[in-house]
C-alpha cells in the first residue's frame, strides 16, 4: 500500500478507539491517556539516549498534557467530552488539511531545516480547516456558538503545529527519523500525538486562566463529573 493508504487504514483503526474512550470518560479514558503517555515516554527515552536532563524534560512534556486531558474530561458535561472532542477535531483537521494543502499547493517551506516537507500553504490550510472544525464542534454540541469554537480552534491549531515542529526538531537533534514503528504509516506514538500534546498544553493553560469560555474548563471538585 501507499503511504497515504497505510495512514488512512491506521487512522480508521485508532480513531474509533480514541473516540470511544473519550465518550466513556472516567477510568477507560484515563487508562488510554496514561498508556499513550507511557509509550510516548519510552519512545522519548529511546530518542534522547536516556540522558537524565532530557529524560526529566520528557517526563514533564508528556505528564502535564496527559494529566490536563484527564482533568478536562472530568469537567461537568457537556464541557467534559466536548473539550476533548474540540481538541481532537482541531488536531485531526489541522493534520489532514495540512497534508493535502501542502502537497496540492506547495510553495515556500515552513521550516525546512527541521521539517523539509512542511509548507506555509499546508500550515495555513490546516489552520483554516481547524477553525471550521472547532466551530462545528461547539455549535453542534450545543455548548456554545460557532464563533466561540472557531476562536478557540485557531490558537489550538497553531499550538498543535508547534507541537509537531517541536518533536521534529528533537528527532533531528538526535538523528532519528521516526519516534518508533508501532503505528503503520505514522511511525511511533509520539509521531501521532505530537500535535495533541501541543494543543493540550495550550488548552490546559486556557482552562487554568479561565479563558476557555464554557468548553475548556477544569472540574470544580477533584472528582468532577463524567
Amino acid at each position: 500500500m501507499s503511504e497515504l493508504q497505510t495512514r488512512i487504514l491506521s487512522a480508521a483503526v485508532l480513531a474509533p478507539i480514541a473516540l470511544a474512550a473519550l465518550l466513556a470518560g472516567g477510568l477507560p479514558f484515563a487508562i488510554l491517556v496514561a498508556l499513550v503517555a507511557l509509550i510516548g515516554l519510552w519512545e522519548w527515552i529511546a530518542i534522547t539516549g536516556s540522558r537524565v536532563l532530557w529524560m526529566g524534560f520528557g517526563l514533564v512534556y508528556l505528564a502535564v498534557p496527559a494529566a490536563g486531558l484527564i482533568l478536562l474530561r472530568q469537567a461537568p458535561s457537556p464541557a467534559g467530552w466536548a473539550a476533548l472532542l474540540l481538541i481532537l477535531a482541531v488536531v485531526w483537521a489541522t493534520d489532514i488539511a495540512a497534508y493535502f494543502a501542502g502537497r496540492g499547493i506547495g510553495g515556500p517551506k515552513l521550516w525546512p531545516r527541521v521539517s523539509p516537507k512542511k509548507t506555509w500553504s499546508g500550515a495555513l490550510g490546516g489552520l483554516a480547516a481547524a477553525i471550521v472544525a472547532g466551530g462545528l464542534v461547539t455549535a453542534l454540541s450545543g455548548i456554545s456558538g460557532f464563533l466561540v469554537g472557531a476562536a478557540l480552534a485557531a490558537p489550538l491549531s497553531i499550538a498543535a503545529q508547534v507541537g509537531d515542529l517541536f518533536e521534529s526538531a528533537v528527532k533531528r537533534r538526535f538523528g532519528v527519523k521516526d519516534s518508533g514503528t508501532i503505528i503503520p504509516g505514522h511511525g511511533g506514538v509520539l509521531d501521532r500525538v505530537d500535535g495533541v500534546l501541543g494543543a493540550a498544553w495550550l488548552a490546559v493553560l486556557l482552562a487554568a486562566l479561565g479563558l476557555g469560555q464554557d468548553i475548556l474548563v477544569l472540574p470544580s471538585t477533584p472528582g468532577g463529573a463524567s
